[in-house]
């Protein structure tokens, strides 16, 4: 493909508004356009270019996503409407005008996964990936099945009556029963009956076959096995059920103990209201009724399904043993500069700034890092953020490693964040346990920074060695995460860091910072003051141009800014993954804005943004950031984030004319945003010439990650516009 193929089109024509651009319609809802990411995610399990196991993951995230959705957002704003709150959001829909739409638009939604699987199953079938009903079970399986049962499955059951004596059990978040209507044979008397489906077993059991592969769902086998769960009685009717419940956490602001406050607080998540209850059609009215009754749930949050209840245990299918069905393999690379090092990761950052892009370059360099401080005998101090982490976390290794060797290590471990909180506790205490010194940050604020910094002795001085992430600290979630990490030893950017760790530890904010702004205090003012110089630089007539890279745009001050500088003649690309509040290409609002949403292999997840500075995008003379944060309030407002500015000339180019560039450039996996708020897949007239920035940077070694042999032969995609 020529160069001439990368570089930007003309924006689309601009679209007249379709209401007043001056109030609530220049944004598009949150939920809403949350909504649109996850049928953009169901639609790769429909996109015949992706291997067919793939295609069962996708369905399987979309159906995790929106359990997600509900038990945080929906469960907010149902509680908001049940109390009587009309406060409207940015867009003007109250709580209550909000989920009639999410409603509507999720069982939609929900009718389109059930159709999906059913086309997936039958391509499965078709290539000998079978999931069975309990009527295909045969004779010959029968054997198997019962040894399973009696040994694997029955120990663990807790087969329960319904009745005056026995009363309804509790159903925790994502709990999934069979409801039973028994009769007893030899007096025909009824008996209902609940099967609570142990999660502890895995949803899919493998049945022997002598080619291919059959799979029965866990609730079939318990179907089958009925006389000896209830012997003496005959199945009359069933149902199964899935229960999502509120699991947003409330935490008191003065709890004297945080971590013995969030252990209440996952104890009452457990027990939250119930906010969604799917239900397999044809339910007998009785036992429908007495499940609402019991948990208690309202018609309008009961989902009857028409095929399998609780998509999102389909990924327990995507086998290692079927990698014709799969994506190709893929091992990330090790940067060449680490490897003429001899793997010394200090050494390596001493010759130059470092930026590497996982999960295209290993995640294994950040561990490493980690773990050559915690055995360096010259290492005297490692301090680091903890926001999520594996279960065997090899970097709360290694930090445990050097507090135990006399180091003295600090470890910021964000116990808010969401669904890890009960393992975040675990690994606070287990690094207590090896004498690290462990700090929780504020209250008020998550602490979502990604940050930390090696201390090493070397001569008479002390030089920090500091990396900079904008995805987590996960080396599980690294290998499908695209996110960038950025080791330097530069001084300054070794004192910013420290000053953040002491802001968080000893809440006095930070003053002087050299080369990083933080939210909540400066990123927000700095980033509408650096949108506003490529507004006034258009005004001139001068050249400007705004590129930036994310999960979620939704803060309204950051859009309006977005919308100014667009009424400027700004160029302003945006590739936002997920929620988007902005409208592009609406005549006389954003006719010089474009956005585009990228879904595919690997999961778009670190954060850039470039400004022209002047000049053209890309530019050397460009200033160029990536950061922790999404523009969304929570995270310039209300959570401690970083951006950090590069000034490296290799680390620039890499940022701006290889991943900024053939993430424009992309035309195989993108979405490209309508003034309405929906998105069309972008397809090019040759389908064959499609253009795939994961596949680029599958193939190309970063700039930055060169060794001796220097980045002149590592391709990049737009010559510079000076």
């Amino acid at each position: 493909m020529s160069e001439a193929d990368f570089l930007r089109s003309s924006p689309p024509p601009p679209v007249p508004p379709s209401g007043d651009m001056d109030g609530p319609a220049r944004y598009v809802n949150r939920e809403l356009s949350w909504l649109g990411f996850n049928w953009r995610v169901l639609e790769e399990a429909e996109n015949p270019a992706v291997p067919l196991l793939e295609r069962l993951r996708f369905l399987s995230i979309s159906a995790t996503n929106l359990d997600e959705f509900y038990t945080v957002r929906v469960a907010g704003l149902r509680e908001l409407a049940l109390v009587g709150n009309v406060t409207p959001a940015a867009d003007g829909l109250t709580p209550a005008e909000q989920l009639d739409l999410i409603d509507a638009e999720a069982r939609r939604l929900m009718l389109r996964q059930q159709e999906v699987l059913t086309t997936l199953r039958c391509e499965m079938e078709a290539a000998g990936m079978a999931i069975l009903g309990r009527e295909d079970v045969t004779e010959a399986d029968a054997p198997f099945l019962r040894e399973v049962f009696l040994n694997q499955v029955f120990p663990v059951l807790t087969p329960l009556a319904i009745d005056p004596a026995h009363p309804f059990p509790f159903i925790p978040n994502e709990g999934f029963a069979l409801a039973l209507q028994l009769r007893r044979r030899k007096d025909g008397r009824t008996l209902r009956a609940l099967l609570p489906v142990p999660h502890q077993i895995a949803r899919f059991l493998s049945l022997p076959t002598e080619k291919g592969h059959r799979f029965l769902p866990l609730e079939e086998l318990l179907l089958l096995n009925i006389d000896s769960l209830f012997p003496g009685y005959a199945l009359d009717g069933h149902c199964a059920f899935r229960v999502l419940r509120d699991s947003d956490l409330e935490v008191e602001e003065e709890a004297e103990d945080l971590v013995r406050e969030f252990e209440t607080a996952l104890k009452r998540r457990r027990r939250g209201e119930v906010v969604r209850m799917k239900l397999s059609a044809g339910a007998p009215a009785d036992l429908k009724r007495i499940i609402m009754e019991e948990l208690p749930v309202r018609e309008a949050e009961v989902i009857e399904v028409r095929g399998l209840v609780g998509i999102s245990a389909l990924s327990e299918l995507v086998i290692d043993a079927r990698p014709d069905l799969l994506w190709k393999p893929f091992t990330p690379r090790v940067a060449e500069r680490v490897q003429d090092h001899e793997g010394d990761m200090f050494a390596a950052i001493r010759h130059k700034d470092m930026l590497l892009h996982h999960p295209y370059e290993t995640f294994d360099m950040v561990v490493r890092f980690l773990q050559q401080a915690a055995r360096d005998p010259d290492v005297v101090a490692i301090k680091q953020t903890l926001y999520r982490t594996s279960r065997n976390s090899p970097i709360v290794d290694a930090l445990c490693e050097a507090a135990e060797d006399g180091k003295s290590v600090t470890a910021l471990v964000e116990l808010k964040a969401r669904f890890d909180e009960a393992a975040n506790i675990r690994q606070s205490r287990r690094l207590e346990r090896a004498g690290a010194h462990v700090i929780y940050g504020f209250i008020q604020y998550k602490t979502h920074a990604k940050i930390s910094t090696v201390v090493r002795r070397e001569g008479d001085r002390l030089v920090t060695y500091t990396h900079f992430g904008t995805g987590n600290y996960h080396p599980i979630t690294a290998r499908i995460y695209t996110d960038l990490s950025f080791f330097t030893c530069d001084a300054a950017l070794g004192r910013d860091a420290t000053k953040v760790f002491n802001y968080v530890g000893g809440y006095a904010e930070p003053q002087g910072l050299e080369n990083l702004k933080i939210s909540p205090a400066t990123m927000k003012p700095f980033l509408l003051d650096m949108i506003g110089r490529e507004a006034d630089a258009a005004r001139r007539g001068d050249p400007s141009g705004i590129w930036a890279k994310m999960n979620a745009l939704i803060e309204t001050d950051v859009i309006d800014a977005l919308y100014d500088a667009s009424r400027a003649g700004v160029p302003i690309d945006l590739v936002i993954r997920g929620i988007c509040g902005l409208r592009p290409g609406v005549a006389g609002l954003s006719e010089t804005i474009r956005v585009k949403s990228i879904i595919g292999r690997f999961l778009e997840h670190s954060r850039i943004v470039c400004f022209g500075n002047g000049h053209a995008l890309p530019s050397r003379h460009a200033r160029v950031f990536f950061s922790s944060a999404d523009w969304m309030g929570r995270n310039l407002n209300r959570r401690v984030e970083t951006l950090v500015e590069a000034t490296n000339p290799t680390v620039k180019a890499q940022i701006t004319e290889q991943i900024m560039a053939a993430n424009m450039a992309d035309t195989a996996q993108s979405w490209v945003m309508r003034p309405d708020g929906g998105f069309f897949r972008a397809v090019p007239q040759d389908p064959g010439t499609a253009f795939s920035c994961h596949r680029f940077f599958m193939e190309n070694p970063s700039l930055s990650g060169r060794g001796r042999a220097g980045a002149g032969d590592v391709p990049v995609l737009t010559h510079r516009a000076d």
